[in-house]
């Protein structure tokens, strides 16, 4: 149960000094004075779940109650509950807001989505939230659109609850914030199409390098989906959990192969 005024930890992948974080520490305080920001020095875009196991983790004191660490988004969830954040630890984690959709199966490669995890790995409720555009360098970002709506969902989820062991993913379509059409609880989707385009070039020292991205492919998502909610101008709510088995061949594999032997009592 979260309480009202609850402590809130920020985080993020875009890094201390991201707008997006700037926004998140805005909608936090809508919701309480409490606030905690522990996000990574630099961007981080793309690190998931990594943990910077060979390497120390510097943190600077950025102001009160925030830090910047030289690592990862786990990295900086860890040091917030092991040590950064006095006393209690947080009621509520909120990673992001991302710059640009963490939707269908990408999110496991999102250091937003990688936060909240963390958080609800060591016991706390966790959101993450990311606000969705065209990835071309000279867009304009609807950063209005997550601070708008934002709040009133953040309540609404928190006085709905959700269980252990469970992560909510909000992703904010690509439009000003009166063109959004409602909110939509959705499962993860899967692209049809592979939007990571690479491209092959060469320095000047005749060395091949390569720099990966994304490109534009036309979707066909279905209804339900995260990706044809923002497609279609709704906010998505999805709630995610960390459990990848998949059943139904898990059921065939062991029609198949049978149970192992029982130890012998």
């Amino acid at each position: 149960m979260i309480p009202e005024n609850p402590r809130i930890l920020l985080t993020n992948d875009d890094g201390a000094d991201a707008h997006g974080l700037q926004v998140l520490e805005r909608i936090a305080a809508t919701l309480s004075d409490d606030i905690w920001t522990v996000a990574p020095a630099v961007e981080q875009s793309g690190a998931s779940r990594a943990l910077s196991l060979h390497d120390p983790l510097r943190i600077r004191k950025l102001g009160e109650r925030r830090w910047s660490v030289s690592g990862t988004p786990t990295d900086c969830v860890m040091l917030a509950l092991g040590d950064l954040v006095e006393g209690a630890k947080p009621d509520l984690i909120l990673s992001g807001v991302n710059r640009g959709q963490n939707l269908a199966e990408h999110v496991t490669y999102s250091g937003t989505i990688a936060g909240a995890m963390q958080g609800m790995e060591l016991g706390v409720p966790s959101i993450a939230l990311s606000q969705a555009y065209d990835f071309r360098p000279d867009s304009h970002i609807h950063w209005d659109t997550a601070e708008t709506h934002a709040p009133d969902i953040l309540r609404s989820l928190i006085a709905a609850g959700w269980p252990d062991g469970v992560l909510i993913n909000i992703n904010f379509p690509d439009l000003a914030p009166e063109a959004v059409k409602g909110v939509e609880i959705t499962r993860l989707g899967m692209r049809n199409e592979q939007v990571m385009s690479m491209h092959r070039r060469t320095d000047p020292g005749g060395r091949d390098y390569y720099w990966l991205g994304f490109q534009e492919r036309a979707q066909r998502p279905p209804e339900g989906s995260d990706i044809r909610a923002v497609m279609d101008g709704r906010i998505s709510v999805t709630p995610l959990h960390v459990d990848l088995t998949h059943d139904e061949t898990r059921l065939h594999l062991l029609d198949a192969i049978g149970a192992p032997p029982r130890a012998s009592e």
